[in-house]
């Protein structure tokens, strides 16, 4: 059950990056290097979403 609340939590967090990811692509001015560091936070959580959800398998 630990595992689920884990997988839920973290699958928020990657909602919440990909939004900040879009956010900052409507700018007309896009920081690259935020962009660079918010898709590796969310490559970072999918990895782990990925492992997780092997684990339960």
């Amino acid at each position: 059950m630990a595992v689920e609340a884990r997988l839920r939590e973290l699958g928020a967090r990657h909602q919440s990056l990909e939004k900040a990811i879009q956010d900052e692509l409507r700018r007309p001015s896009a920081d690259d290097l935020r962009l660079q560091e918010l898709k590796r936070q969310k490559l970072k959580l999918k990895d782990e979403l990925e492992s997780l959800r092997a684990a339960m398998h």
